[in-house]
């Protein structure tokens, strides 16, 4: 029936396609729930309407029933009673009630019909509806495992920059130096309790130089 062919922007035949290129599924899965929503609702809304009309074309078809079989027995009547002129009338009118009668039957059996149909059809939207909240939830559950891998490769990142063995090493450079530093100490003291280098006047200013120099390199560094 054409009224419940209605053209939606999303189909459940499209969705897989548009979930599969879409960069938040989630969001084109919440499209297509509220557009599915609002045809369900507009269905049974539909299909509340329909019942109605159908009840009252049957309640119809069946008034028509009895004042046809009324007629009928008023027509048997009057024949009885050798009045058939009134035989002709209550025949007349009661074959305009079984003409109306039909008429009302032919309504109510198509208005029975449609019922069918958009049953079928409001079954059909709320087991889309409902694949498509499955589908959301698993959804949901692949781009939170995402954000975990996501958030578990930039945690590695930055433990591979600090890892142990890296610390250790520079722990044991950094101790090495000072081990040096203080074995080097040790023999500038050891030396300093020898007797005294008496040094040449010609060697003096020479010496003051370089130790100026070994000074101002220790102060760089």
């Amino acid at each position: 029936m054409s009224i419940l062919r209605r053209v939606r922007d999303i189909t459940v035949a499209t969705l897989n396609e548009r979930l599969d290129k879409a960069e938040d599924p989630v969001k084109v899965i919440d499209r297509f729930l509220a557009s599915t929503k609002e045809e369900l609702v507009k269905a049974e809304q539909l299909f509340r309407e329909c019942s109605t009309h159908s009840i009252q074309l049957k309640r119809q078809w069946l008034q028509a029933e009895q004042q046809k079989e009324h007629r009928e027995r008023q027509a048997v009547t009057a024949l009885q009673s050798g009045e058939e002129e009134l035989a002709r009338a209550a025949l007349l009118d009661k074959t305009a009630h079984d003409e109306r009668a039909s008429q009302y039957k032919g309504l109510y059996e198509q208005s029975k019909g449609t019922l069918v149909e958009l049953e079928d059809r409001l079954g059909e939207l709320k087991g889309e509806y409902d694949e498509a909240v499955s589908k959301r939830s698993y959804y949901m559950a692949r781009m939170e495992s995402l954000r975990l891998q996501q958030r578990m490769a930039q945690r590695s990142n930055s433990l591979n920059g600090g890892s142990p063995d890296h610390v250790f090493r520079r722990l044991e450079d950094q101790i090495s130096d000072r081990e040096l530093e203080a074995q080097s100490l040790r023999q500038v003291r050891q030396s300093q309790g020898s007797p005294a280098i008496r040094l040449s006047p010609d060697k003096q200013p020479q010496v003051d130089l370089e130790l100026a120099k070994l000074k101002k390199k220790l102060n760089l560094e």
